[in-house]
């Protein structure tokens, strides 16, 4: 039996001309790959493993925890799609982070390439100037939500840049 190991990935460089879509579309692929790279060649045991103590930060709870995100952002709330969450509930809100110890690593990425699909067709058909409401502000637009899913990317690419440098040494952007 082989061990899964997460896959390589190819990531082309983030853009530096095009118009606004193009360029938040870009930047966010650009985020989406750069944090699958962190990944690429780690077992499915090393991407459980909570490497920066005392955290319990794994690399495989980001990916989930953006799959969660790009489910959530782009589908339910600016498509309006009414789609269950995937690792969380009400009653465990951090599903997505917590319940990583058995969770099937390769199946998990599958959903994060899956959701980013999704995220990609959700969002294809609405402009930029498209708003929705959530309970807390009446007003959000598509435009906000790229530019808030680049930030939660560039966030989380950090935490993960820390995460694979203490399993296994490796650095890079």
């Amino acid at each position: 039996m082989t061990t899964w190991t997460a896959p390589a990935v190819d990531r082309q460089s983030e853009p530096m001309t095009g118009d606004e879509r193009a360029m938040l579309e870009g930047w966010l692929d650009w985020h989406r790959l750069t944090l699958l790279s962190k990944c690429a060649g780690l077992t499915a045991g090393q991407l459980k493993k909570a490497a920066v103590e005392p955290s319990n930060l794994t690399l495989l709870g980001l990916v989930r925890h953006m799959a969660e995100v790009e489910r959530s952002w782009f589908r339910t709330r600016s498509a309006g799609q009414d789609v269950g969450m995937l690792f969380c509930s009400e009653a465990n809100p951090d599903g997505d982070f917590d319940d990583v110890e058995d969770a099937d690593a390769e199946s998990d990425f599958g959903t994060f390439r899956a959701e980013v699909g999704l995220a990609r067709q959700a969002a294809a058909g609405l402009p930029l100037e498209h708003e929705f409401a959530t309970s807390r502000v009446p007003a959000i637009s598509l435009r906000w939500v790229y530019l808030h899913m680049i930030e939660e990317y560039a966030r989380h690419n950090g935490h993960a840049d820390f995460l694979r440098e203490r399993l296994d040494g490796v650095t890079g952007d």
